[in-house]
C-alpha cells in the first residue's frame, strides 16, 4: 500500500497531493506542469516536502511532523526516467547487476535470469549501452531497477522519448512486470492509452492538485465529459470479459453486459478481462437492432445526458454494469432520431476503429 499526503511550495508553484493505492499500477495522469514528476520525486526521496507524509506498507518514508526522512539509498525504491541513465562505461550486464547492490542479501527475491527473460535482453548482456536503441536502453533501465528488488517501482514517463513501435515493445513488458513480479508501480504519464492499459487506479492531477482518484474507466470518462475537452479527444474506457478467439478471422470476441465487442488479434485467455478505449467520434447510434452492416461491435443502452457544442452533440449512453459510452453526432442527426434523455439506443463501432495496441488485459 502506497499512501501519499504531501504539500510543497516551489517558487510560484504549489503542490497539494493526497492519494492511496494497494497492489498494481497507480497512474499519475495530467498535462505537463501538473505536478506529476514533482510528486514522484517526493516519493523517491529526491525532494523533501514542506508538510505531510509518504508511507509504504505502513512504513514512513517521509513524515515531516515526526521528522522522518529516509534517504534515497535506503528507501528500496526503483526509479526509471524518460532517459534510461545507464552507465556508459559499464556493460549491459554490469548495469543490470549494479541495481543488485541496493538489495539486502536476504531479500534478493527477483532473479537475474527471470528479469533478463521477461525483458527479452539476453542477447544484450555483453554489449555496451552506447550501441543500444532507445527501446533497448529502457528495457535495461527497467531491469536494473527491478534487480534492486524494490518495494516500489517508480516510472516517470518511461515511454515519452520512444517512437510508436518501441512503445509497443515496452508496454507488454510493463504488464508482465505488474502481473509476475508483484511490485507495486507508480507510473507518470499524460497518455490516456498508457494509463488506461496499465493502471488499476488513476490519480488525475492539474495545477498541483488532485482532481480525481479512481479506476481508469471513471477517471477518463470524467475527463471526456469535461466541456474543455476537444471532441476528437473524447473517449470512453469500457471493461469486458474475453469470450473467445476466432483464429479464422484473427479476432477476439469480448462479452460486455450491454452487448458484444470485437477486437483485432488475440487479447488473452478466455475468462480474462480487457479494457478497451472507444473514441466518441467512432460511435454510430441506431434506434433499431442493426442488421446487415459491417460494424461488428454493438452495445445497447439508454441516453443519460446530452451536451451541445455548436452543431455537435455529445451523447452519454448509460450501459449495464459499466461506465458510460460517449458518442459524438450532429444536432441534425440528434433531431432526426428524436433522441432525448431516457431514449433507448444501439451504439455501433467498427473493429477497425479500435486500437488493439492500447487494450489492457488482466488474465483470470
Amino acid at each position: 500500500m502506497i499512501e501519499v499526503d504531501v504539500r510543497l511550495r516551489a517558487g510560484a508553484f504549489s503542490l497539494d497531493v493526497a492519494f492511496a493505492n494497494g497492489a498494481g499500477v497507480t497512474a499519475l495522469f495530467g498535462q505537463s506542469g501538473s505536478g506529476k514528476s514533482l510528486t514522484l520525486s517526493i516519493i523517491a526521496g529526491l525532494i523533501k516536502p514542506d508538510e505531510g507524509y509518504v508511507r509504504l506498507d505502513g512504513d514512513a518514508l517521509v513524515d515531516v511532523e515526526r521528522n522522518v526522512f529516509v534517504p534515497v539509498s535506503r528507501r528500496r525504491v526503483g526509479l526509471v526516467f524518460q532517459d534510461s541513465n545507464l552507465f556508459p562505461h559499464l556493460s549491459v550486464k554490469q548495469n543490470l547487476l549494479y541495481g543488485r547492490w541496493f538489495a539486502p542479501r536476504g531479500e534478493r527475491r527477483i532473479e537475474f535470469d527471470a528479469v533478463v527473460e521477461t525483458l527479452g535482453i539476453a542477447k544484450l548482456v555483453s554489449r555496451s549501452p552506447t550501441g543500444l536503441s532507445g527501446g533497448e536502453r529502457q528495457r535495461v533501465a527497467i531491469g536494473r531497477a527491478l534487480l534492486s528488488c524494490p518495494r516500489l517501482l517508480l516510472l516517470d514517463e518511461p515511454l515519452a522519448a520512444l517512437d510508436i513501435p518501441r512503445k509497443l515493445e515496452i508496454l507488454p513488458l510493463i504488464e508482465r512486470i505488474r502481473d509476475e513480479f508483484d511490485v507495486p508501480i507508480v507510473y507518470v504519464s499524460h497518455a490516456v492509452e498508457e494509463a488506461a492499459r496499465l493502471a488499476s487506479s488513476v490519480v488525475v492531477m492539474d495545477g498541483g492538485r488532485v482532481k480525481f482518484v479512481g479506476d481508469p474507466a471513471d477517471a477518463f470518462n470524467r475527463l471526456a465529459n469535461s466541456p474543455a475537452t476537444n471532441r476528437f479527444d473524447r473517449s470512453s474506457v469500457l471493461t469486458a470479459s474475453i469470450d473467445e478467439v476466432s483464429a479464422l478471422y484473427g479476432l477476439t470476441k469480448l462479452r460486455h453486459p450491454s452487448g458484444t465487442i470485437w477486437i483485432e488479434g488475440s487479447a488473452g485467455r478466455p475468462g480474462g478481462v480487457a479494457r478497451v478505449i472507444v473514441n466518441a467520434t467512432d460511435v454510430v447510434l441506431s434506434l433499431l437492432p442493426p442488421q446487415e452492416i459491417s460494424a461488428r461491435s454493438v452495445l445497447w443502452g439508454k441516453v443519460a445526458n446530452i451536451q451541445f457544442e455548436g452543431p455537435i452533440a455529445t451523447i452519454e449512453i448509460e450501459l449495464t454494469d459499466d461506465g458510460p459510452l460517449l458518442a459524438t453526432i450532429t444536432r441534425g442527426a440528434l433531431e432526426d432520431l428524436s433522441l432525448k434523455e431516457g431514449s433507448q439506443v444501439y451504439a455501433l463501432f467498427k473493429t477497425a476503429a479500435l486500437d488493439e495496441r492500447s487494450i489492457g488485459v488482466a488474465n483470470a
